[in-house]
């Protein structure tokens, strides 16, 4: 049994793995165009790099997973000094948050926000695009972390919209498999699995459907 922690109430701390996915509204797609897929990546360097790490993503139209180590507190707090100053406290661990978990999920609430805010006026549309607050698991278990990196780039064959990982160009397979410059964690990718041939090895087999249902059905949705 893989041990995480679940639900949205998770905080983030300093240094740990988490597994971030969320869904959008109703029937509706976050992305319709390769337009809007470049443009939320474009977003998500703006505002992720400099809290968390990202080791693996996958961008669906209507969802999308994200497997991300928080950085450490030291970085945590230089993030916090540059981008908010008046939330520094000298009579409170240095920070105005309660801890620095705050931040980073601070920083992607930011992220969902600032992408919404531009696919609405895009699209001349109101409302929620994300139907809840994003989700968030932390990873306790060297073996989920490993299924989850697969989970994670076979969605697209999951949601059968190809037959491979390696032809779904909204992913980090590709920057990690040919180790291209990107946000991605590749050589972190690649280290955790020996090489790049053991990756692209554990890759292509078909996920353990017992693994895939486990996971699945830790998921309030897909």
């Amino acid at each position: 049994m893989f041990q995480l922690v679940n639900t949205s109430s998770t905080i983030m701390e300093p240094g740990r793995y988490y597994h971030i996915y969320t869904h959008a509204n109703g029937s509706e797609n976050l992305f319709r165009t390769d337009e809007n897929f470049r443009y939320f990546l474009k977003r998500y360097e703006a505002f992720i790099p400099g809290v968390a790490k990202t080791l693996v993503y996958c961008l669906m139209p209507n969802h999308l997973h994200l497997l991300v180590r928080v950085k450490t507190e030291p970085e945590l707090v230089e993030v916090l000094k540059e981008k908010y100053p008046e939330k520094l406290n000298p009579y409170q661990d240095q920070t105005g948050f309660e801890n620095l978990s705050g931040l980073t999920v601070l920083q992607f609430s930011h992220l969902f926000n600032a992408y919404s805010k531009a696919y609405n006026k895009m699209y001349k549309r109101r409302g929620s695009l994300f139907n809840r607050a994003f989700k968030r698991k932390e990873i306790t278990s060297d073996e989920y972390l490993t299924r989850i990196i697969q989970y994670i780039h076979n969605n697209p064959v999951h949601h059968r919209f190809t037959s491979t990982p390696a032809s779904w160009p909204w992913s980090s397979f590709h920057a990690i498999a040919h180790a291209t410059p990107s946000f991605v964690a590749a050589h972190d990718v690649i280290q955790w699995f020996g090489n790049a041939q053991n990756f692209l090895t554990f890759h292509n087999q078909l996920p353990n459907p017992n693994t895939l249902t486990e996971i699945q059905n830790s998921l309030a949705y897909d």
